[in-house]
């Protein structure tokens, strides 16, 4: 099935509900103005039970997140990695809740049916499972339509507070990069024993209610189990092909960004480059007089 299809408004009918029954979905009540087919948690489910692979894009502004939903892209994470490839940190680390709420604002105000997932950054919601249902509050308030945190067991409580509160929760194992330094650095994740831990990381976190589940730089072999073992669909990034996902983030799956890209990304433009030659096109028929002409003046 072609999944710009499955979510556009032309695609009208019978979707699956949250209880499994069969239903049509309608417009939202309390004065909404028209019904949008949006791709919704269950979906996603439905997706993993067929087999069909979907794919996952960040997004962290109007216009990508426009282009990327039109395209058919079921999901658009507004990704903490805003924190590189918007503001310029080193890290995700620094990067806090208002800085990334003007983001979702607009990726959910611009994206009519792709799902709009919000990272709660570092620091947001370690604390207590109060402070994770306050942060994921104000992300679900600014559009977003599901969270997603980083960690397994030990977070178990907080992502049942928030399923609990009608929050979706997206989980996220493996390589997580809030946790580098714990981590120490950039490091494979699931080798040898270390799978067993990241299969109970991942049960636990179906368990109490979590919607899905990133692996991120997981060994192809433990994501293969993980994929093979939930009912809930897995999110690779540098885990291989067995995953019942992929997620990139969309400046390195583009080509904006110039410098290194890991191993598991595939560049699938240059646009950085094609960015480079139009500003530099302007500036020489700016500078030799070629532009503005007539056309582009008013009488």
């Amino acid at each position: 099935m072609n999944m710009s299809e499955q979510n556009t408004p032309s695609a009208a009918g019978a979707h699956t509900t949250n209880n499994g029954a069969a239903g049509t979905e309608t417009s939202a009540p309390y004065g909404s103005t028209a019904p949008r087919r949006r791709t919704r948690i269950h979906h996603l489910r439905e997706y993993k039970r067929r087999g069909e692979a979907w794919a996952m894009l960040t997004s962290y502004d109007t216009y990508t997140a426009r282009i990327f939903d039109q395209a058919g892209i079921p999901v658009l994470l507004v990704g903490d990695s805003a924190a590189n490839n918007v503001y310029g940190y080193e890290s995700s680390l620094p990067i806090t809740v208002d800085e990334l709420l003007p983001l979702v604002r607009a990726v959910a105000g611009a994206a009519e049916h792709s799902l709009v997932v919000a990272d709660l950054p570092f620091g947001s919601y370690q604390a207590s499972p109060e402070q994770a249902l306050h942060t994921a509050v104000r992300f679900m308030k600014a559009g977003a339509h599901a969270v997603k945190l980083e960690g397994g067991r030990r977070y178990a409580d907080h992502v049942e507070a928030l399923v609990a509160a009608g929050i979706p929760v997206m989980g996220h194992l493996g390589f997580t990069p809030q946790s580098e330094h714990g981590l120490g650095g950039y490091r494979v994740q699931g080798r040898g024993d270390q799978a067993e831990n990241l299969l109970a990381d991942a049960r636990t976190l179906q368990e109490v209610g979590a919607f899905a589940v990133v692996l991120e730089m997981v060994s192809s072999d433990a994501a293969k189990r993980v994929t093979g073992e939930l009912e809930i669909p897995t999110v690779g990034i540098g885990a291989g092909p067995e995953c019942d996902a992929q997620v990139l983030v969309w400046t390195d799956m583009a080509g904006l960004n110039t410098g290194q890209t890991p191993r598991f990304v595939k560049r699938y433009a240059e646009v950085g480059n094609e960015l480079a030659r139009a500003a530099s096109e302007f500036a020489s028929e700016v500078r030799d007089g070629q532009f503005p002409t007539s056309e582009h003046g008013f009488d």
